[in-house]
């Protein structure tokens, strides 16, 4: 059963790795044929990754995918685990299964679906979130949410704490259950209230889990999802929405330019491997505990 998971690594992993060679292919060699490309083509060095730096799109791209991600991490990190303390300290077990389920379901629907819904519900003639407020009187007109550009980062954050959170608080709350009950029971009998309880026994008790998966998101604060951008990118928030993985498909797929798209891909994964063995360095440092 273990050489299923590892041919399907070396397949979609490691065996396409070759194709990073398209990254310092001459990118006016514009062939259908990727292997003629990686074959015949010019070798050029890094200058893929010069046009790259100093275009003027990338500058703003970086920026979106940077500033998008930083806040997506600020918020949605601690969400789920926040979530998950919440569900554990629940009592009842029927409304505490109802919770766990109703959180749950989002996350096995696909961005198409959810992103739809949420379009629907956004809509400025027909969406039903704007007909509510105008009966409240919050708002004077419909709200333009879906081609708002300074609304586009607000919109990917809420969505993905909707479809996500309660999918991302299971590996907290097996973390949880895990932690000793004899901890809770002689922290309250030394008189910890249930505050003092989550804050000295629960979070230390999860901690490792925490930094593991604080690790993977700092070094992938370059990675986006494409379908969840892509659901709600229109040209009207194209300034806000484009990011450095929207801008890979534009080019690698739309364009047929695989040697600029390449190029880009590769610049990506570099800062990002950056970012885990220096995030490592110093949570080792700090806390003593990393990924390796």
């Amino acid at each position: 059963m273990v050489w299923l998971g590892i041919l399907f690594v070396a397949i979609f992993c490691y065996v396409p790795m070759f194709g990073i060679i398209l990254a310092f292919k001459d990118e006016s060699a514009r062939q259908i044929d990727v292997m003629k490309i990686i074959f015949e083509a010019d070798f050029v060095g890094f200058e893929n990754f010069e046009l790259f730096l100093a275009d003027s799109e990338s500058k703003n791209v970086i920026w979106n995918t940077l500033g998008l991600n930083s806040l997506m991490m600020l918020i949605n990190f601690p969400s789920p685990i926040l979530f998950a303390i919440l569900i554990s300290e629940l009592k009842k077990p029927t409304f505490k299964r109802t919770v766990q389920t109703i959180s749950y379901l989002p996350h096995f629907l696909s961005w198409v679906v959810f992103g739809g819904m949420v379009l629907t519900l956004i809509n400025t003639d027909t969406g039903a979130l704007n007909d509510f407020l105008l009966r409240l009187g919050l708002i004077k007109k419909p709200l333009e949410i879906a081609g708002d550009p300074d609304a586009f980062w607000g919109l990917i954050i809420i969505t993905s704490l909707i479809k996500g959170v309660g999918w991302g608080s299971i590996i907290y709350l097996a973390a949880i259950s895990g932690v000793s009950r004899d901890l809770y029971e002689a922290a309250e009998i030394d008189g910890a209230n249930r505050f003092q309880r989550i804050l000295h026994v629960t979070l230390p008790g999860i901690a490792p889990s925490i930094v593991t998966f604080l690790l993977l998101s700092t070094s992938g604060i370059l990675n986006s999802s494409v379908e969840h951008i892509l659901v709600f990118q229109n040209p009207d928030n194209i300034s806000k929405s484009q990011v450095i993985d929207t801008m890979v498909l534009q080019y690698g797929i739309q364009k047929g330019n695989y040697q600029y798209a390449t190029a880009i891909g590769v610049f990506k994964s570099v800062i990002s491997c950056f970012l885990l063995i220096g995030s490592n360095f110093i949570s080792k440092k700090l806390t003593g505990k990393g990924l390796y």
